[in-house]
């Protein structure tokens, strides 16, 4: 599965993303503790886009799924995280979007230039339900194989 939607950097595209997202990967049959992990992070990471990118226009996301792995990516045209001019603790909203998505899953990866945009990067390992159809399709290629 492989999907690319090109937004509108405003705050009603997040629930757009959720719904594409969630949607394709319950129909997988993915679990809905892991669906939950990858819309949470990649919400954190839309959101990010919409309230700190300067640079107008559209945000893209990407995402695939193959061989039990979810890739999404987040692009956007602007220049990325800013450092926080001074650690705010555990209550210090900067950069806790970036910590919540590091422990929803599996790899984070920021890959920012002023020229290029940021590209965050979401890979998360996906646990199935049991009946779930990538569990068939493996189980008759197993079973026609043998």
């Amino acid at each position: 599965m492989r999907f690319s939607l090109a937004l509108p950097r405003e705050a009603l595209s997040i629930p757009v993303i959720r719904r594409v997202v969630g949607d394709a990967l319950r129909g997988l049959g993915v679990t809905e503790d892991c669906v939950d992990d990858v819309l949470v992070a990649t919400s954190e990471a839309c959101t990010n886009v919409v309230q700190h990118v300067r640079a107008s226009g559209e945000y893209q996301v990407t995402g695939h799924v193959d061989e039990g792995v979810c890739v999404l990516k987040v692009m956007d045209r602007g220049g990325g995280p800013r450092p926080a001019p001074e650690d705010r603790g555990v209550l210090g909203e900067s950069g806790r979007g970036i910590r919540i998505m590091r422990a929803l899953v599996d790899d984070l990866a920021i890959d920012s230039s002023p020229d290029r945009g940021t590209v965050v990067s979401l890979r998360k390992r996906l646990s199935w339900r049991d009946e779930a159809l990538v569990r068939r399709l493996d189980h008759n290629l197993v079973h026609n194989a043998g």
